[in-house]
């Protein structure tokens, strides 16, 4: 297993509907260094290859292993002294896993304890919208959601929770917590 590495990066996270993607593209907006969220990216690329949304979440071991190998791939690329936000991290799958019943492969473990970010914003939840790419209804989105916050709980990372307030103010707030 790898040594932890120190990192400058920032997580924004938080189950489905939490206003990530905002957020961070809202600090992009601002200069700041930011990543895509991989989850709607894998099933973006999927559909450009003519698969249905239930044909790419049908084998859901297949969809999340895409979406790790993304975010590994990803992660790997940056450099750890960069301040970058990441829309999600890789702790994020370990609650996704457990949320869909799928028992955590080695490489994720391996991967999941390889970075030690900065800090990790947990957002606080918005009322839940559904599109293509989120079919969670608010009894899932609630349940991630607290999955996702006790597996970051696991890791040495400094957590704090951003409450619900319009995205400028989160962006300010987040900002201020560094």
């Amino acid at each position: 297993m790898q040594k932890e590495i120190k990192t400058n990066w920032n997580v924004i996270t938080g189950g489905p509907c939490t206003g990530k993607t905002t957020v961070v593209d809202l600090l992009a907006k601002r200069g700041y260094k930011t990543t895509i969220e991989h989850a709607r990216h894998y099933i973006d690329t999927q559909k450009i290859q003519g698969k249905t949304i239930e044909e790419i979440k049908e084998n859901k071991r297949v969809f999340q292993r895409g979406i790790l190998d993304m975010q590994i791939e990803q992660e790997a690329a940056l450099n750890p002294d960069d301040i970058v936000f990441l829309d999600r991290a890789l702790p994020d799958a370990l609650a996704y896993y457990q949320f869909l019943g799928l028992e955590y492969d080695e490489r994720l473990i391996e991967q999941c304890n390889k970075y030690c970010y900065s800090k990790v914003f947990i957002l606080d939840r918005l009322p839940l919208i559904n599109d293509y790419a989120r079919l969670e209804d608010e009894e899932e989105q609630i349940r991630i959601h607290n999955l996702i916050i006790n597996a970051y709980r696991t890791f040495p990372c400094p957590i704090v929770f951003v409450p619900v307030i319009p995205p400028e103010e989160r962006v300010n707030y987040i900002l201020q917590n560094m």
